[in-house]
Order: C-alpha cells, then structure tokens, then sequence
C-alpha cells in the first residue's frame, strides 16, 4: 500500500509547478513557460523526483566531457609541448566534445532559450542561449574558416562555452535539491501516517487493515506504542498520548472516554477503543499537508514588485550586451572581436535573473514548512506578508485566552467538613437541570465519587435557579436575585461572595430550608500558556484587545491580570466586526484570534484572521491562519515567523539587486580602463550559480529560527 494513501488529494500530490512562479501548475515534470526552470513536485516525495535524476546524469556526462576539453586547452598553453603540427586537429576535437555536450547534456537550455524568444517570454535561458551560442558558434566558424581569426594560432572558446553548461546545470540540480529540503517538514508529516490500523467487528474480533478502508464510525483498537489512525473520540480506555508533532506540546497528554484524539500522534502505554470520526482527506493531518502545500505555491504581494522588475530585467540586459559589444568593437583593442564578443557573454551570464526569482519563493517555502513543524498553518503567502505588518492583535477571551470550559474552583461552607454535602444536594438537583453549569457541579461531584441523592418537586426557575426535595428538606440553587426572591439571608457569607463577584467568577448560592448553608465558585480557567503568550506579544510591540461577550467583571479581572492594553466586555459578534472595522479606520493593521461561529465575521474582516485549531470549522473557514494546538503562544511564533521570513526576503532582493548592479558594469568592462581586468565569462557564469546559492543558503536560515524566544 502506499504510504501517503491517506494525505491529501492525489491531484496536489501529483502536480508540477515553477519554484520561481507557483501559479504555474501541471501533472506532468517539464519547464516554465515563464522562466525556464524546471518545474519540481508540488509536495516533495521520500525519494528524489526524476527530474533531479535526470539532471545529475546530465552533470556527470557534461563533467566527463568537459574534463579533457579542459586539459587540451591547457596542453596549449603549455611551452614544454609543442602542438603546432596538430593544432588544427586540437581545434577539431575541442568542437567535437563541446558540440557532444551541448547535444546531449546542454540540449536543454536552447531548447528553452529559443521557446523563450518564440514566445517573447524573456527568461535566463534567453541570455544563457545566447551567451554560450555566441561563444560556441564564433570558435565553431573560426575552426571552419581560420582565416576569418585575426589571430594566429586561433583563439577558441569552446571550454568556455563548456564550462557554462556545466555551471548551469549544477545551479539547477542544486535549486532541484533546495527544493526538496524546503518541504522537509512536510515530508516529516507525510511519514507519520500509520499503514495499518485495527479494526474492532462486532463479535469482538480484531481485524489489521490497511489505512484508507478505515470508514467514518468504525471501532478501532490503539494499542501501547502504536499511532492512532485516524481522527476520533476514545469510548473506552485510558492513555497518554504524544501530540508534539502536531502541536508542539513536548508533554503527552492525557485521554479518557470522550476524549478527541488525532490521527499520526502517538499512543503511550494504555491501550483504548476509538470511534473514527475523520477518515482519508478529512483528518487534521491531511488537512495540514494540504494547506501547507497549497501554500507554498501561492504568491506574496511583494512578489508583484519583483515579476514588474523582471519583466523588464532581461530586455536591460539583452540592450546592455549589444551596448558593450559595439563598444569594444569601435574602441576597444585588438583584437576587438573577441574582446567585444567575451565582454558580451559575460554581461549576459552574470546578469542572469534566476537570484532575483528565487528571491521570495524560496524563503515562502521554507518558512510554510517551518511554519507546520510549529503548529502554525497558514494559508496563503499573502497572510504571511500580512501578519508581518499588524500592529493590534485583537483576541477572544473564551477558548482563546482561556479553556473555554467552565469550573467549580471553590466550595465554601460555614464549616469546611460540610463541603462535599453541600456538592452532593448541589450536583444532585443539577441532574435535572439543563443549565450550562450543570456539567461543571457533576463533574465535580464525580471527581470526590459523591453519589447522587433523588430530588422531587423539581423546578427551574429560568435566568435565576433551581428547586427541589432532597432527604424531606427544600434545597434552592441559584444567582443572587434568585435568594433574594426567597427571602434568603445572605449575610453570613456576602464578603466572600463579593470578593469573588469582583474578580469576575460566577457565584451560585446553596441554601436548605430557607437558610444560606454554602457559595460555589465557578469560572472559565486560563490556558497554562497565555500569560507567557501575552509577554512575548506585547515584547513584539503589539497592541492587545481584548472583546468578549462576557460580563464586565469577568472579563476586567482576567484583563488586569494578563495587563491586555484595551478591554471590551458585553459585545455581540456584530460589535467585534465594528471595533475592527474602526481599529482599521484608524490606520491600524489589526489581526484577530477566535475559535467560534461568533468570531467568523469578525476573523474575515482583520488583516488576518487567526483561528484556533480547536475551534469551529466556520471560524477555521474564515481565518488566514490556524493554530494547530489552540494555543495562545502559537500567534507569538505565527507574528515572529512572519517578520523574520519578511526579512530573509528583503535580504535576498537586495543581495539579488546589489549582485547585478555591481556584476553587470564589471563584466561589461569597466574596470579594465583603469586596472586592465576583464570577467572571464566562465567565472561570471560561476557568479550568477553562486548568487542563487546563497538565495537559497539565505532562506533556508528561517529554519534555525527559534520562534518561542
């Protein structure tokens, strides 16, 4: 079985498309239209692509040819031997093994060279094309015709236009190579998926299967050690389980009956039964392969300026090269042809765009990769950009800031030993309550193993408590107001109860037979994670706001205590929109995190919208970015990637820049007025490879980023 029949659609994964420009996409591995390269593998495979093979092969038959071109080159110029007798000869079999390596290792670059000039998409095939046929051709007709030389004996370039293949083609198979190291971590996530997973039937049996007839509901069984198969709730058993891959968390967490796991994490030591509910291209990993890839191939705004530049780059050059060639020609010494013709050839290769190109692809590449090994998808080159330039990060409180899920943090009593009695008459009326804080008191209840006693007389009273009958004695559950309405004196605890009114939690009054016997404290509880989230945010200078539709001591108290800079309570899913609105009407670049159907309009509307992974799919939908984990510290690394990868860009663009304001002049001559010193075509041709290496070796530094600092 294939290892990645569960990742997603067979189309991505089987898709060509242009490092240098993405929306150039095709099932079949060929060249861009645009620039010439080869196209590589949209998601990077376990083995290298043909392409990268067939390129090798190309270098190594180039290399074994080129080797003795070389060595009859300097056989001439040594004095020791004396070749004049068969000079001619020399000359004859130097034509034969470069017109064998542009035929069988260089066939490439003119085939795509003269595509470029058909088509009137001017590329760095067209200048490479024309400077090693400029090169090839003049040795090939002074060989035919000697007594067209100036010179005597004559003066080849056919190493160099040897020499120049061979550059180009190992710039290419290292730009190939780059490639594939940009979706290292996508490779990674490829390998995590299990073969196999173990199907639970009905008669109790268990079944191996292979991954993809894995169908929504099945049974299956995680055994210690094993990787869970696919996404779903454990219905029995308990276990830890490693999710570090998919959220970066190094601790494993704990599961239990009702609990979600994800597919490729890795089960510890308990074994536990899983209903499967996403299968195949539904799974989070799947998911996460797929956006990411998509990704990758999609194009920053800055790549906009970069394309307007380039468009004009090559036709510069092409005038640049015909410039110094007449110039050499009328003024330059003898003998002025070849002068004219090496100064031409070498302002062609060194002038070649490729660094330029790579400049931003590159660098988009590794940082997506970087960015799933951290936890962060994102779905387009666009949001990165974006992030890097916000400056409010405005954030939802529930299930963003904190866990979202309510708890009884306190049970206070007139005497400490009547605790677990006043949960046991609480959560037994809350049996019967369908109030959202039901599940918080029996949750609680089963925790201390307290059973639950029969209540009658039943009633709810909505918006303010419950009633009922326990043990012959009338028990009342419920807000202030409602003990109020009971005539409840509430004195004896109203300093405790005010304290924790003011720091924003939710108090619930126990009184039985009309007497206040107890205070339940619940609250939403803050992630682990937020207040180092909320430091490392605002040491990135950003400006925290805080919109909640939560009352306002709730959400002041848990604001003083993070310090958030700008507080909103009590605000519908309509006001979030109007409050970012307003923020961007300001001048403001403003990114927004939630995890509900609530956030959605909001998530749209923000420069970025930044949902938690753990939140609704509407809310996933509608954001440019996920946080895998649901994790506050996820949008620090997210706003501290996207700075450094806009960086790395800005750093390449201008040693792409620099490289051919200060190359082009240099090998056009300039220099040779004043220090005698001409570029040698070969070593410009070495330049322009150089240049697209240190791109890529610049852009591949955004994976040593440590984003948690």
């Amino acid at each position: 079985m294939s290892k990645h029949c569960c990742t997603p659609s067979s189309s991505v994964l089987t898709h060509y498309t242009c490092p240098m420009h993405p929306e150039i996409q095709q099932p079949k591995p060929g060249s861009c239209p645009i620039c010439g390269m080869n196209l590589v593998p949209m998601l990077a495979q376990d083995k290298q692509d043909g392409e990268l093979q067939t390129m090798k092969r190309r270098l190594w038959l180039a290399l074994s040819l080129t080797i003795p071109l070389i060595v009859l080159v300097l056989m001439e110029h040594l004095p020791s031997i004396n070749l004049n007798k068969i000079r001619s000869q020399l000359a004859w079999l130097q034509a034969l093994l470069t017109t064998l390596i542009l035929l069988s290792s260089g066939l490439f670059i003119f085939k795509r060279g003269l595509k470029s000039f058909i088509t009137w998409k001017l590329n760095m095939f067209s200048l490479i094309t024309l400077g090693v046929g400029a090169a090839y051709f003049y040795s090939l007709a002074i060989t035919l015709f000697p007594v067209w030389s100036p010179q005597t004996p004559l003066n080849l370039y056919f190493e160099a236009a040897a020499v120049i293949t061979v550059l180009v083609i190992v710039g290419q198979v290292l730009e190939l190579q780059a490639h594939h190291k940009t979706h290292r971590a996508l490779n990674e996530l490829l390998n995590l998926a299990p073969d196999t997973a173990t199907l639970l039937l009905a008669n109790g049996e268990e079944q191996e299967i292979v991954l993809n007839k894995v169908k929504k509901s099945d049974v299956l069984r995680v055994k210690p050690g094993q990787k869970i198969p696919v996404d779903g709730v454990i219905i029995e058993g308990f276990s830890t389980v490693n999710e570090s891959m998919m959220t970066g968390e190094p601790l494993p967490v704990e599961k239990r009956k009702g609990d979600w796991v994800i597919a490729a994490t890795l089960n510890g030591n308990g074994s536990f039964t899983m209903q499967a509910e996403h299968v195949g291209e539904e799974t989070l990993l799947a998911r996460i392969i797929q956006m990411v890839s998509q990704a990758q191939n999609s194009r920053a705004p800055i790549q906009k300026l970069v394309d307007k530049i380039s468009s004009y780059f090559v036709p510069v050059v092409l005038v640049t090269a015909l410039l110094t060639f007449l110039i050499w020609m009328t003024w330059g010494p003898e003998p002025t042809i070849e002068h004219a013709l090496l100064n031409a050839v070498a302002v062609l290769m060194i002038a070649c765009p490729c660094a330029l190109g790579l400049a931003t692809p590159i660098s988009i590449m590794v940082a997506m990769g970087k960015g799933a090994s951290a936890g962060i998808l994102i779905k387009n080159a666009e949001a990165l950009e974006s992030m890097s330039l916000i400056d409010h990060l405005v954030v939802d409180k529930t299930g963003t800031l904190t866990e979202g899920k309510i708890l009884i943090h306190h049970i206070l009593t007139r005497e400490t030993s009547n605790q677990d009695q006043a949960l046991q008459l609480s959560a037994s009326l809350e049996a019967l309550s369908e109030h959202p804080l039901a599940s918080a008191i029996l949750n609680k209840a089963k925790e201390r193993s307290l059973p639950l006693l029969k209540v009658d007389g039943f009633e709810a009273v909505p918006g303010k408590g419950i009633v009922g009958i326990v043990q012959g004695k009338t028990i009342a559950l419920g807000n202030q107001g409602f003990m109020k309405d009971l005539s409840i004196d509430l004195q004896s605890l109203s300093s405790q109860a005010q304290q924790f009114h003011q720091e924003g939690k939710t108090v619930l009054y126990l009184a039985s037979q009309k007497q206040l016997i107890g205070l339940l404290i619940a609250s939403d509880t803050l992630k682990p994670s937020t207040l180092k989230a909320v430091e490392l945010l605002h040491r990135q200078n950003l400006h925290l706001v805080m919109l909640t539709g939560d009352n306002q001591a709730t959400a002041h108290a848990i604001g003083s205590t993070l310090k958030i800079d700008d507080i909103h309570a009590e605000v519908l899913p309509k006001d979030k929109y109007e409050i970012i609105q307003n923020l961007q009407k300001k001048g403001y670049q403003v990114a927004m995190a939630g995890d509900g159907i609530n956030d959605a309009p909001a998530l749209a509307q923000a420069n970025v919208g930044i949902a938690m992974g753990t939140g609704t799919d509407v809310a996933i939908e509608s954001a440019q970015m996920t946080l895998v984990k649901g994790d506050l510290i996820g949008l620090a690394r997210a706003h501290k990637l996207s700075l450094a990868t806009m960086r790395n860009i800005r750093q390449n663009l201008l040693f792409a820049f620099l490289y051919n304001l200060l190359g082009i002049p240099v090998a056009a001559g300039v220099l040779y007025p004043f220090f005698g010193i001409l570029l040698n075509p070969m070593i410009a041709s070495g330049a322009m490879a150089l240049s697209s290496v240190s791109v890529i070796w610049n852009a591949l530094r955004l994976y040593r980023v440590k984003l948690d600092s």
